[in-house]
């Protein structure tokens, strides 16, 4: 079900998809919200990647899990993450500018950290050439394009891009899920023999980096509403991303079970955490 062919394409029309449901208004939050901006982009880019590791380290799982666990990390939030703040009675504009911003950035961002994550927990006796340049212009042309084009659409043609976004979203997050469902598949027999090494510290991460950005964005003074926004851009991933780095651009199906797994769980824990919100 995931080819090296279908993946790229598929996570291509998710965050073209992406893009043309994010109005480009959005981006006035990071002037007329820059307090609550700087902390999610701060919690994005420097908390989360930071608690991988720590969970990395504090676990030591097998090495393919490990680099996988730094590579889901650092990957920008998920297709849902605007949605369920929306859910959650958040501020769904600034989940979305800092989706935006941090899918923009992962071009740069992703390959630094997978690569990090390779030459400190691959475990390889000698050198390894580290695809920097292949991952850069994969991640740019599956991630950044796609969801630029889509933004450009937006500026240029907003009725157009309105209409093809009613169909556009849903079919997007209809393909994360396939894509999260055929990963799994393709992957039980690793997962089932594995699932004790993969599912805690998964768990521990994703909790972990709900907790950071809801202590963080406390810390900071923002309002109820951008806190949530904070803490679902920090506790939902783009799984889809991890695995199309994992699979295409390394070449080892092992490295996307953190991802697969992570996909599985962070979806209960926002759920919950709404709930909770919204009760109070």
């Amino acid at each position: 079900m995931i080819t090296q062919a279908l993946l790229p394409l598929a996570l291509a029309f998710i965050m073209f998809a992406m893009g043309l449901t994010m109005p480009p208004a959005d981006f006035r939050m990071v002037f007329t919200r820059p307090k609550a901006m700087a902390v999610g982009l701060a919690c994005k880019l420097l908390l989360l990647p930071a608690a991988g590791l720590a969970v990395v380290l504090a676990w030591r799982p097998e090495p393919d899990f490990a680099v996988g666990m730094v590579i889901l990390a650092a990957c920008p939030a998920g297709v849902t993450s605007s949605l369920l703040t929306h859910w959650g009675k958040g501020r769904a504009a600034l989940a979305a500018a800092v989706t935006a911003l941090t899918s923009l950035a992962a071009v740069v961002t992703l390959p630094a950290l997978a690569n990090l994550g390779l030459a400190l927990f691959a475990g390889y006796e000698h050198a390894v050439e580290l695809p920097v340049a292949k991952m850069c212009l994969g991640i740019f042309l599956v991630d950044t394009l796609p969801l630029a084009l889509g933004l450009a659409l937006q500026i240029r043609r907003p009725a157009l891009a309105e209409r093809a976004g009613r169909v556009a979203r849903p079919l997007a997050n209809l393909l994360f899920g396939v894509i999260v469902v055929g990963a799994f598949v393709s992957q039980a027999e690793t997962f089932a023999a594995h699932w004790q090494a993969a599912v805690p510290p998964a768990v521990a991460l994703n909790l972990a980096a709900m907790a950071l950005a809801w202590a963080a964005s406390s810390a900071a003074g923002l309002e109820p509403r951008d806190r949530v926004a904070v803490v679902m851009e920090n506790g939902l991933q783009n799984g889809a991303l991890g695995i199309f780095v994992a699979v295409t651009l390394l070449g080892n199906p092992a490295m996307m079970v953190p991802s697969i797994v992570y996909a599985l769980v962070m979806n209960v824990t926002a759920l919950a955490f709404i709930a909770k919100v919204r009760r109070a």
